[in-house]
């Protein structure tokens, strides 16, 4: 591929012009066509991407459109590429680009906010005023990959540095996917308050961030750790990964197990990674007076809020979105550490080209699937290269 002089690259690892990509087109219609390479700008790199996961936003997008927004309206036959959970190896540099190195392998954070705006200056880029700007004459530099740029679901995508995350060589590409998902777990954590060690926290839902809340928060030094759900298996995984107590809310009333092993207090903080219907009334009675809940997950309808509830017991209400502050940093740190293993919540690997097999396993959750990875085949031929 023949890039302009100012960007940077090797022999090592040849570009080509154009890449199969994914494009959705009507609203659950994919096809793998024929994209060019983009070229990466100033502060940005190009990554090759190896392995991306499934993300329940990924299928929310593909049916329904809304996160992501494409030239300010819904994504549909826009030769939109979808997916945000990616990992993979940098090939070419952009301008003046020396944070890192052609050949090193990174794990990618969805957002790089405009930078300019007040949310990005305080470093709340998930949060960015021109979310959804890049595009027409209002260009302000704002990304979300997957949501209002080209996602992971392709060989190739520009990454602006702000979003690249060091992966270590230890860690497996498909572990390397789920920094994110730990990130997010990370961010939450970090909005309400950080420093959690000593302070006890429930976590509802099992699903992937769920989990992961779970381990962020037992690394994090939480104690006790209560993970609350309905299926056993995610359940036990859930103890491996760090929770002391579980609560399956089929077999057990949820609250008044909470308030059991807090000796009728409640807990610190709760992570409400369910989205159920009344998921914000049943955390508010899970924490103590004062205490905080973080809201991780998307409602499919506006439930009803007892906010008299919430006021008179002081209690904390934060939403977060992404994995902001850059959470994704602390987050592999923990991975690298092996204070978790994240690999537990990764069920089930496929190709690139099954993409659609891949989705229907993470959608109707085959054999239970947890976390569906797909890879590109370049990336094993690496390996095979490398050895």
């Amino acid at each position: 591929m023949t890039l302009p002089a100012n960007v940077k690259t090797s022999p090592d690892y040849p570009v080509p012009e154009t890449m199969k990509a994914w494009v959705l087109g009507d609203p659950g219609e994919l096809t793998l066509s024929d994209k060019p390479v983009p070229v990466p700008g100033k502060a940005e790199v190009l990554v090759r991407i190896d392995a991306v996961a499934i993300c329940a936003t990924d299928l929310e997008i593909i049916h329904h459109g809304p996160p992501a927004q494409i030239h300010g309206g819904d994504p549909f036959n826009k030769n939109f590429t979808p997916g945000h959970e990616y990992m993979g190896t940098v090939v070419a540099l952009g301008p003046g680009v020396d944070e890192y190195e052609i050949g090193e392998r990174v794990t990618v954070e969805i957002h790089a906010g405009c930078g300019q705006c007040k949310r990005c200056r305080q470093g709340m880029y998930t949060s960015c005023h021109n979310y959804g700007k890049n595009y027409g004459g209002v260009d302000k530099g704002h990304r979300a990959n997957g949501f209002t740029t080209d996602g992971g679901f392709a060989e190739y995508a520009v990454n602006n540095i702000n979003t690249l995350v060091h992966v270590d060589d230890n860690m497996t590409d498909e572990e390397a996917t789920l920094v994110v998902t730990a990130g997010t777990a990370m961010y939450g954590l970090t909005e309400l308050g950080g420093l959690v060690a000593g302070e006890s926290v429930v976590v509802t839902g099992p699903g992937p961030i769920g989990l992961m809340g779970a381990a962020v928060a037992k690394a994090l030094g939480a104690q006790p750790v209560i993970l609350t759900g309905t299926r056993d298996n995610r359940l036990e995984i859930g103890k491996q990964l760090g929770a002391d107590h579980v609560i399956n809310v089929r077999n057990e009333d949820a609250v008044e197990k909470v308030r059991e092993l807090t000796g009728g207090k409640g807990v610190d903080y709760v992570v409400e990674c369910a989205g159920a219907p009344n998921g914000v009334n049943e955390a508010a009675l899970m924490v103590n007076r004062g205490g905080k809940i973080c809201l991780a997950a998307f409602p499919h309808n506006s439930p009803e809020v007892d906010v008299a509830y919430l006021v008179r017991n002081n209690i904390y209400l934060y939403g977060i979105r992404g994995e902001g502050k850059t959470a994704t940093h602390r987050a592999e740190a923990f991975m690298r550490q092996k204070r978790f293993d994240a690999t537990l919540i990764h069920t089930h690997t496929f190709e690139m080209s099954d993409l659609k097999e891949a989705l229907r396993y993470a959608k109707d959750r085959v054999e239970d699937a947890i976390k569906v990875v797909v890879k590109n085949k370049h990336a094993e031929a690496g390996k095979v290269a490398a050895e």
